[in-house]
């Protein structure tokens, strides 16, 4: 693929020429080439150790080393949580947040290719580092600990992990190359049915059941999916189902997830799916507690500026991207979303799968840590660097 990244937009009276911002990006270029054995490494040996949110202490181990070897200095156990991190460059002008997911799915391993963000960001990051003085901006690096659901960007920036930023930035695998993921809001929600146990055959006039409570919540939910917009998206599973088949069962549980086009469309669905579940407990005799889970995620607002200059500079290395339209578009909810909401923001997809693949199967996993998953390394550090450079270059 073709390294020769365009110089960018004409610039403002603050701006850099176009051969300065040229050069600086064929040395940011130049670098990810010279790291790409390290880079590739680190996203197999990611993909390698799986690790559920806030638990990737070898994630963040890893790239804290490379961080450190390539002489920044991480600060490990960031902003209140264990797992995460940040790393800095640069001394004045804009600073860029380049965003590192690095948790895996549970049963699926790296199903999501959080080792290709992790090692894509970590590339982009240091590239951008090593020229930053020069290139008159700054960098931070920040390691995000729990995407897939836990909200370790949102606790992050609760505890000052976007301040002072001017934009955040980061690329997702896929399985075409597209400008933006169709990143909806969503809140978990936990349910337990209580009920009263007895035995099943003797004397089940006795019991309660608190299965067939949440099986009947549950088919109240399908129903209900009939009724509710085409962007929005609830979906569920029992994580408690009783002990043994001639017992009645005294407890169940489930998990949600919520999913509306933004907060508010969200504000308005969450009472009706709690109102379906709560009639199963009341057909049953059951009763049910629930809880949300915080943080709730945010829809995505993608900004265009950043975004055009993205996809200038990812076309340029042959990621020409396609129209989310033309194949629907993948849709997904992600905290980087609750990102957007406070600093300008990017979240476009790389391919690394044929067409088709969805994400969260066995089959994307693989494709993860395949050469196309590799590629997919290399070419989401380039863009993304080369896009800091833009932000430097003409902050305005």
């Amino acid at each position: 693929m073709s390294n020769n990244i365009p110089a960018g937009d004409s610039p403002d009276s603050t701006s850099r020429t176009s051969a300065e911002v040229a050069a600086l990006k064929s040395d940011v270029i130049a670098l990810i080439d010279e790291m790409s054995e390290t880079l590739i490494d680190v996203s197999h040996q990611i993909w390698d150790n799986p690790e559920l949110g806030f638990e990737e202490e070898f994630a963040h181990d890893l790239l804290c080393d490379v961080i450190d070897s390539a002489g920044l200095e991480a600060t490990r156990h960031a902003y209140g949580l264990e797992t995460a991190f940040s790393a800095t460059a640069g001394s004045e002008g804009m600073e860029v947040g380049v965003m590192c997911e690095y948790d895996a799915l549970p049963g699926l391993g790296h199903a999501c290719g959080h080792n290709i963000i992790a090692s894509s960001g970590l590339g982009a990051g240091l590239a951008a580092a090593a020229v930053a003085e020069r290139g008159g901006g700054r960098v931070r690096i920040l390691g995000t600990p729990a995407e897939e659901g836990g909200g370790g960007k949102v606790f992050m920036a609760r505890e000052g992990a976007l301040e002072g930023l001017g934009a955040a930035i980061m690329v997702h695998p896929a399985d075409r190359n597209l400008p933006t993921m169709a990143c909806v809001a969503i809140h978990r929600l936990n349910v337990i049915y209580t009920g009263k146990e007895s035995h099943a055959a003797a004397a089940p006039q006795l019991g309660r059941n608190a299965l067939d409570a949440a099986v009947l919540g549950y088919m109240n939910v399908a129903a209900l999916r009939q009724h509710i917009r085409t962007d929005e998206r609830i979906h569920g599973v029992f994580t408690d189902g009783g002990d043994k088949p001639n017992i009645v069962p005294a407890r169940s549980a489930m998990s949600w997830y919520v999913r509306a086009a933004d907060l508010d469309r969200l504000e308005e669905l969450r009472p009706r799916v709690l109102d379906a579940l709560s009639a199963g407990a009341l057909a049953t005799g059951c009763a049910m507690e629930h809880e949300w889970l915080d943080p709730p995620y945010s829809d995505m607002v993608h900004d265009p500026v950043i975004l055009a200059a993205y996809e200038r500079n990812a076309s340029a290395l042959g990621r020409v991207s396609e129209d989310p339209l033309l194949d629907g578009p993948v849709v997904g909810s992600t905290d980087m979303g609750n990102v957007s909401h406070e600093v300008p923001s990017i979240h476009p997809m790389i391919a690394v799968a044929p067409r088709g693949t969805s994400i969260h199967t066995e089959e994307f996993a693989v494709c993860a840590r395949s050469e196309a998953g590799d590629q997919a390394v290399i070419d989401g550090a380039k863009a993304l660097a080369a896009t800091i450079v833009d932000l430097w270059s003409s902050p305005s």
